[in-house]
Formats: C-alpha cells, structure tokens, sequence
C-alpha cells in the first residue's frame, strides 16, 4: 500500500514560567524512524514531511490550510493511507479520514501494527491481542455514530446503534478478560522457568536498547545463536534466552528483549511488562545504543525512563547496567579513536561492533568482572561419593589446577563468588560445615 508520513510538530509551551518543548527528538529524527516503521511492515512511503503545529485543533489536530495541502499531495501521488507520528483521538482520526478519504492511522496503531506482525510465540501474540483490544475500545462508540441518530418508536428513547454499541462492547470487554486470564497464565508458567533457573543459579544478563540499535547482532555474535538480525526496527519481538560461557569457564544466561521506543503507549508498556520483567530479573543489564545514530542521546533518555517505569532507578541501574557503544565500525576514523578512547577511560561503558566483533571480548572480560563481585580463593579436595559436583564446578568457578589423586579423590585450585563459594561448602557439606580437609582457603 502507498503510504503518506505525516510528523506534527508542536510549539513548545510554557508551564509555570517556563519553556517545555513537546518532544526531545529532532523533528528530522522523528520522520526517519516514523518512514522506518511503516517500511518494517512492508508499506511503499511515496512522501514524508515535517507539519509545524502552533495551535492544535481539537477535531482535526491540523489546521485548515494544512490538511488541504496534504489532501492535494494524497491525490497526487495515490496514497490511501496516511500515519499520523502523533497520539490522535477517536474524533481527529474520524476526521482526519474524512478530510482526506483515505484511512489514517496514529503512532500507537502503527506500533501494534508492527508488534502483531513480529510475534510469534503464545506470551507475544496474547500481548499484543490485548494490547490491540485496550486501544480499540476507546475508539469503538465512533465506529457506530451513524446509527446513533436513529431514534426507536412506541416509547423507546435508544435506538438500534445505542444496542450495536453496548453488544460489541460487551464482546470486546470479554475478550480482554479471556487474554488477561490467558496472559496470567503465560506469567505464571514464566515466573516457574524463573524459579528453576534459580535452582542452578546462573547469573542472567539481558540486553536492552532502543530498537535497531543491534541488540539482536550482539547476541549472535556472544552466543552464535541464529536469532533474526536486521536493519528494521522492531525485528525481533519475542524475547530469547541462551546459554553461554564467559572467557574463564562461567556459564550465565543471556536474554534479549523486545527493542524499546520513544512515546511507547502505555497501556503497551503494561502488556509487555511480563516480558520486560526478563530485565528486572537480571544481574546485569547491557544498554546497547546505536553510536552512529546522531539521535543516539535522545534514544538513551528514552530507554532510561522505560527502565525508571519498571522500577530500575538511576541508582540502582549504575549498579547494574554497562553501556555498550554499539556500530562503531559506521563511524569515520577520526570519531571511532576517540570514542574508542572515551569508553576506555569510563567505567561503565565499552565501545564495540557487533558486526565486526571489535571490543566484544573486551565486553566479556567486563562482564566476567562485573558478575564476580569479590573473588575468593580456595583449594578443594573431592572424596568420591562428591565427584558429581564437578560440572557445577566448571560451571560456576574458575578452575585454575586439578589433580587426580590415587584414591579417586580429586584436588581443585578454585576462584570463585563468595556466593558459590557459600553454595559449594554447603553442596560438599550437605548443609553442614565441611571438614577442613575437604575445604581449604
């Protein structure tokens, strides 16, 4: 379908004696990721522009003078669709399609549009049904005005679109308590995976970032997994979760999440909080940011306030979270080195490609460093009837020598957290403190 991309700007307003611009992103930025979006779901963008909008209109958004210029771009160039980068009401969208004869749809239904065509597990379809559904019930009494001024006879005041209206309303508000219920159900059996993965406590590291920022290519490259990677945005939805192994024997989990957006509604933000709670489950989080997107600032403070609705503080997330300076290689010389640089000297921050591989293992290293905490040393001897600790011992430790002894005992030279090592005296002692001959530091 020809589409036409349409980017309100608004005025920036004054409140309590000072200036609060409506949106944090250029308006240039906005426009390319809003062309980005709709090409993700396969629509052929025939024209793209930037609306300044001083005064906005209730019913229209748009002036007068504005909306017949693009009416006239529409006929032109025979776009039966435009989107709207901007929340418009049930009445300014009804309108607008008037004005123009032509169907026109907001940033949030573009957003669901997308997120329904990517899902592809259970958990994934289920929230974006509800998702799709909560947007829709605001909007469902305008689908039926035309039959609201038919008025019933012998004493009735409704009339046949009032019962329209309270009958699909009454469908749709039972097909979200079946999703709800359904969902619920998809959490719990979520919350049991969690449960399990404590039992064997690999540390969990989970990506997020803006979309397309190349969550999904550094996860290949870490773990050679086959996960989609493209520049689209929104092309992986459904999250993912492999094992893998450090530079010095540890296992952890690596998750990747759904890529997060400006202005994500939040009733979306609800619906895929079981998904997100991937992340709040996490032992470090990598905030992966795409370097050679001049917006990459505005992206960043994005993300950062997705994560403060989830309940990760700045606090907390500096205790957490490593910035991953994404797509360096797109960069010109000049501009890698010092950014190169720049990160070397941060404590937080590493700079790679994923797709060339530059600065990967540097990342590893820091994430083997930021997951061991305080490191203890400590010389084991296993008697036999314990030998089959030794894979939760490569597992979890640094194994640094082993001797196998004659009388089938076995000598580990060990570092490890002092949280395993609490968890191996207590497997070596079933419970109970281990002799010293078992257990030496």
């Amino acid at each position: 379908m020809r589409a036409t991309v349409v980017v309100p700007v608004l005025k920036s307003r004054s409140r309590g004696g000072q200036t609060e611009s409506a949106s944090t992103r250029t308006p240039e930025s906005r426009l390319e990721e809003a062309t980005g979006l709709a090409q993700a779901i396969d629509l052929d963008v025939v024209n793209g522009q930037v609306v300044p909008v001083n005064d906005p209109r209730p019913a229209t958004l748009l002036g007068t003078g504005k909306i017949e210029e693009i009416k006239a771009l529409l006929d032109e160039r025979d776009s039966g669709l435009v989107i709207v980068d901007h929340p418009l009401t049930p009445v300014q969208q009804r309108n607008l399609e008037k004005e123009w004869n032509a169907k026109v749809i907001d940033r949030t239904g573009l957003i669901l549009e997308i997120f329904g065509r990517r899902a592809s597990t259970k958990e994934g379809t289920l929230q974006v049904d509800l998702a799709h559904l909560n947007y829709q019930k605001g909007r469902l009494v305008r689908s039926w005005t035309h039959l609201e001024r038919q008025r019933g006879g012998g004493g009735f005041m409704g009339g046949p679109g009032e019962t329209q209206i309270e009958a699909d309303r009454r469908l749709l508000q039972d097909r979200i308590i079946k999703l709800e219920r359904e969902l619920e159900q998809v959490v719990r059996t979520r919350q049991l995976h969690r449960a399990k993965r404590r039992k064997v406590p690999h540390p969990i590291v989970a990506l997020v970032g803006y979309t397309n920022a190349g969550k999904s290519t550094l996860f290949n490259r870490i773990t050679g997994a086959g996960v989609l990677a493209e520049d689209m945005l929104f092309a992986t939805l459904d999250p993912t979760l492999r094992r893998m192994k450090l530079p010095h024997g540890r296992t952890v989990i690596l998750s990747d999440t759904v890529g997060f957006i400006s202005d994500l509604p939040t009733h979306l933000v609800a619906a895929f909080r079981a998904t997100l709670e991937e992340v709040l489950e996490a032992d470090l989080i990598l905030h992966v940011r795409d370097m050679s997107d001049d917006d990459n600032q505005a992206q960043s403070s994005d993300v950062m306030r997705i994560l403060g609705d989830l309940g990760i503080d700045e606090a907390e997330a500096e205790k957490r979270l490593i910035e991953v300076w994404n797509k360096i290689d797109r960069l010109e010389p000049e501009v890698h080195d010092a950014m190169v640089q720049k990160s070397a000297g941060a404590s937080n921050v590493v700079a790679v490609s994923a797709v060339s591989g530059e600065g990967v293992d540097t990342l590893m290293d820091e994430i083997s460093r930021r997951l061991s905490g305080v490191m203890t040393v400590a010389t084991i001897r296993l008697p036999v009837d314990k030998l089959a600790l030794l894979p939760w011992l490569y597992d979890h430790a640094i194994v640094d020598g082993r001797e196998d002894n004659e009388d089938g005992t076995i000598t580990l030279d060990l570092r490890l957290s002092e949280t395993e090592a609490a968890e191996l005296e207590r497997r070596i002692g079933n419970g109970q403190k281990s002799s010293k001959e078992d257990w030496e530091r």
